[in-house]
């Protein structure tokens, strides 16, 4: 039912509100990747073994992010934002005071949860709250801390675990998280649908099952502590469960996540191809502050400042990616892009002790832009030919699959580390390079083969999507 007319004041106040909400949310993903040597030193474990720490929490979001509009449709935006937050301040508070590493990822799940909600039930509320020609300009402004979040995280991780300790990374989201109680509390509209269809139930059981034992299997995989067979079967299990889904969602008339928009040529290339190529630039993040501090001896503010021109870069060429996709067409940037990327990938396998700093940071910048164009592209490409009232689905498939591919790309890189380094446990700086290098080299294939999946497009793919965008970035 919809809620009354909003203020003056409290349309002011709403975008702040969600704004803040996805900082909290783009800082999170960002700002441990250069704390995790320095965590994995005070948790007494090898830095491969954080991984858990951060494929936890985007798996977490992989699995609740397709429920969160029913929920928000059936409790009421703002008891479900304000919920979302406190969740996530709880998860924070709670990763800070843990002091095991299997108890830290626990807490990161809670986080997870609490963070899958806030991102999705924001827009929602903004598209509920603002009329259409209002809503670019607003949510325009709400995507600017998705920007700033990756841009400072890296360099606050650094400095906080140079001069304070590594816990302050989660305590400095409680005081933002508590006034952004307050004032959802106070200001946010609380809308909810008059009539809803049921919650899939058997569809989360086994699409969220599924997912989590197959990143199970990939972590213990990488750690080798499980027997081969064991292993075998767990991943049985875990693949009969995702057909089980598959075949679930062919036949439920509410399905959890409606699988048929993938007859959808653009949607499924975008989909699939965002898959396949996150899986080589999700390890990044993970691999480069190991690469620098652990491998090459750099402090945690150095290594932050070597990844800061990828987000600069990112940022500053942003205007310039929907003039290149209207000049170039989908077709032609995904699959020149995707394989600049991951040949750029493999060239930092060639990073040593002796690289120059301004290679590096050439680099950096060179993977930032290429990588948002690669994103840009998919991200925009995935609604040029759904149908209005399939968008939400559209996105929350978009959405969950990015969050896989993620947590995947981290567990695939920190697997294919450990099976090149022959005893992480002892291994000397020189081992470890060298397999990070190899890593970098595998993670380069893999994303220069998702190439292949773009090669189904058409050139005249995404017309109405890229001469829009193009006419915005004009204006």
């Amino acid at each position: 039912m919809p809620a009354p007319s909003l203020t003056d004041s409290a349309k002011r106040i709403l975008p702040w509100l969600v704004a803040v909400a996805f900082f909290m949310e783009s800082l999170d993903t960002t700002i441990l990747n250069t704390a995790l040597p320095a965590m994995a030193s005070a948790l007494h474990v090898v830095p491969l073994s954080m991984k858990s720490v951060l494929t936890s929490y985007t798996l977490s979001l992989a699995v609740f992010i397709p429920v969160s509009g029913w929920v928000a449709d059936r409790f009421g935006t703002r008891v479900v934002f304000s919920s979302a937050i406190g969740l996530f301040t709880l998860g924070s508070l709670l990763c800070g005071l843990s002091s095991d590493l299997h108890v830290l990822v626990a807490c990161r799940i809670l986080q997870g949860c609490g963070g899958a909600m806030m991102v999705p039930v924001g827009r929602l509320t903004m598209v509920h709250a603002f009329a259409k020609s209002e809503l670019v300009r607003a949510m325009s402004f709400v995507a600017i801390p998705s920007l700033i979040g990756p841009m400072i995280g890296p360099l606050a991780g650094g400095l906080i675990v140079s001069f304070l300790h590594w816990r302050v990374i989660f305590f400095v989201n409680l005081p933002i998280g508590l006034v952004g109680l307050f004032f959802v509390y106070r200001h946010l509209p609380d809308y909810r649908a008059a009539k809803m269809d049921r919650l899939d139930w058997v569809g989360l059981f086994l699409f969220g099952s599924g997912i989590a034992l197959l990143s199970y299997v990939l972590e213990i995989f990488g750690e080798h502590s499980m027997g081969a067979t064991a292993i075998a079967a767990l991943l049985a299990l875990a693949t009969l469960l995702l057909l089980a889904y598959g075949w679930h969602a062919t036949h439920a008339p509410h399905p959890l996540l409606r699988l048929g928009l993938f007859r959808i040529r653009t949607l499924r290339a975008s989909v699939a191809g965002s898959f396949g190529t996150r899986l080589g630039v999700g390890g990044m993040p993970f691999l480069l502050p190991l690469l620098y501090q652990v491998g090459l001896g750099y402090s945690p503010i150095q290594s932050g400042l070597l990844i800061l021109p990828q987000s600069i870069a990112a940022i500053s060429l942003k205007m310039t990616m929907p003039k290149i996709l209207s000049r170039f067409g989908y077709r032609r940037v995904l699959l020149s892009n995707t394989v600049l990327l991951g040949l750029l990938i493999a060239l930092f396998a060639t990073i040593g002790p002796r690289t120059s700093i301004v290679v590096i940071c050439l680099q950096a910048a060179a993977f930032g832009f290429l990588s948002s164009l690669q994103f840009t592209s998919m991200n925009t490409l995935v609604y040029a030919d759904v149908a209005d009232a399939d968008t939400s689905m559209a996105s929350t498939i978009a959405s969950t699959m990015q969050q896989m591919s993620m947590s995947f790309g981290v567990a695939a890189a920190s697997l294919a580390t450990a099976l090149f380094i022959p005893d992480r446990f002892r291994s000397e700086a020189p081992e470890m390079i060298h397999g990070i290098h190899l890593a970098f080299l595998v993670l380069g294939g893999l994303t220069v083969l998702s190439a292949a999946i773009f090669s189904e497009l058409r050139p005249e793919d995404g017309e109405s999507v890229s001469r829009h965008h193009a006419g915005s970035a004009v204006g």
